[in-house]
């Protein structure tokens, strides 16, 4: 092809890979974008709903409510279950290992077996030998919560074949590798709601749970947001250098006739 004094003559195979790259690059980028994108939204329905009245806790099951509730400030009255608590491993915080305490938390005005929600009361430090269970001091009888609801990820990479917990007859694991919230409700003989409440780091926060003996410096849903911005750049950057590339391998420029 000749056109404006240059030849356009690319061969066939620079010419596929050009066809699989270019598309894969942009995709990448788009990707990327997308994730900044959600991430920048969860921040944003943070922030609106952070602003707003805290509620009560339902002591009835919220599954169809659940995206109302998500980042909503929410009050609980009840008590402590310890004995059905987990930690959930390899939680980091400046650079040393520990857990995230997760206890259920008995709701006081509930019927029946009696409705429970997780609460993640923050990190504690992992003991120096990581096979030792560290002893997590729980406020006893009814107390009074405010927390953030939150809905886990159900997207998480485990190591190995986490072991099933069929029934509340089983021998309780107190270490997870990750906070499977259908697993924990497959795993007791109660209603569990479908959220986690993200105790604060202040007193008005927590109420009768103080902070004394956890970190509670949870993170927030647009981190990385820059990073994820600039990768998704990165990509489409790549993808233009590829287009720049392959035309200038391409394009000829025609030798005058004498």
């Amino acid at each position: 092809m000749d056109f404006a004094g240059y030849s356009f003559r690319p061969k066939l195979l620079p010419t596929l890979a050009f066809l699989v790259m270019l598309p894969l690059l942009i995709n990448l980028g788009l990707w990327q974008y997308g994730k900044a994108e959600r991430k920048q939204a969860l921040q944003d329905l943070l922030d609106a709903r952070s602003r707003e009245p805290a509620v009560q806790m339902a002591a009835t099951p919220v599954d169809a409510e659940i995206e109302s509730l998500r980042f909503r400030r929410v009050v609980l009255r009840g008590e402590y279950e310890p004995e059905r608590q987990i930690l959930i491993d390899n939680r980091v915080y400046k650079e040393r290992a520990g857990y995230h305490v997760i206890t259920p938390f008995k709701l006081a005005d509930s019927t029946g077996h009696g409705m429970r929600v997780l609460i993640n009361r923050g990190w504690i430090p992992a003991p120096d030998d990581h096979r030792s269970i560290p002893a997590v001091p729980t406020p006893a009888g009814p107390i009074e919560l405010s927390g953030l609801a939150v809905v886990p990820s159900d997207k998480f990479f485990t190591l190995g074949v986490a072991a099933a917990q069929p029934s509340a007859t089983a021998e309780w694991q107190p270490v997870w590798q990750n906070l499977d919230l259908k697993r924990y409700r497959a795993s007791v003989a109660y209603p569990v709601q479908p959220l986690v409440v993200l105790l604060g780091s202040g007193t008005m926060d927590t109420a009768g749970d103080p902070a004394n003996n956890f970190v509670r410096e949870w993170p927030q849903p647009n981190e990385n947001f820059a990073k994820n911005l600039s990768y998704a750049y990165q990509w489409f950057g790549f993808a233009g250098t590829l287009v720049v590339i392959y035309l200038a391998v391409n394009l000829k420029k025609l030798k005058k006739s004498a």
